[in-house]
């Protein structure tokens, strides 16, 4: 079964194999979206957030086994099996055959990419801010591919569709979940509203 952890607990692993900025502010910014999701779905709040928060845990210190190294690193520190498959399934097709199946890793795969898309999106516009960032302003950078190019659209649109879910209501729901943090993340910019 493994020990549920809690939200500090997360936050010092994520800080111990992470020290990179810009790494953090993406966990955050995919806790925030993960945690309005599980709102809107009547989940479990705290346990997408953590799931969010540590999706990337292995990616600074072990980018050639990113997705396979934090099983392990999980595993050692007594995370529930549950919460280990939903962090490695975002990497599906990518990294590692770890299917998401569960609406949570689904959620959490489509999200993933599209935060970065949205936060380059936020970073473009007149005031650097998530706070004016709408969907047309997303869709309009989607369409430019050399625009934010490391993100995969495919995934994201890949993702829509295992949901069921339009892509522009998935598009404004991330930007209201990464809209709670805009401080956190660096996205708050001149917004004036």
């Amino acid at each position: 079964m493994g020990k549920i952890p809690t939200r500090q607990e997360a936050f010092e692993l994520l800080k111990k194999y992470n020290q990179n900025e810009s790494l953090i502010k993406h966990a955050l910014a995919v806790e925030a979206v993960m945690r309005h999701f599980a709102k809107l779905f009547g989940e479990d709040v705290e346990k997408w957030g953590i799931i969010g928060l540590v999706h990337d845990l292995d990616y600074e210190k072990f980018p050639e086994q990113h997705c396979r190294k934090v099983r392990e690193i999980l595993a050692e520190e007594g995370w529930p099996e549950e919460y280990i498959k939903a962090v490695q399934s975002h990497g599906w097709k990518i990294c590692v055959d770890v299917e998401p199946t569960e609406r949570m890793e689904k959620v959490l795969y489509t999200i993933d990419e599209l935060t970065g898309l949205i936060a380059a999106t936020a970073l473009m516009r007149p005031d650097r801010s998530i706070m004016s960032t709408t969907v047309k302003s997303v869709k309009k950078k989607w369409k430019q591919k050399s625009f934010a190019a490391g993100v995969n659209r495919e995934v994201i649109e890949e993702g829509a569709g295992m949901l069921g879910m339009d892509l522009d209501w998935i598009i404004e729901e991330t930007i209201k979940g990464m809209q709670k943090v805009a401080g956190e993340i660096g996205l708050k910019g001149d917004f004036q509203g």
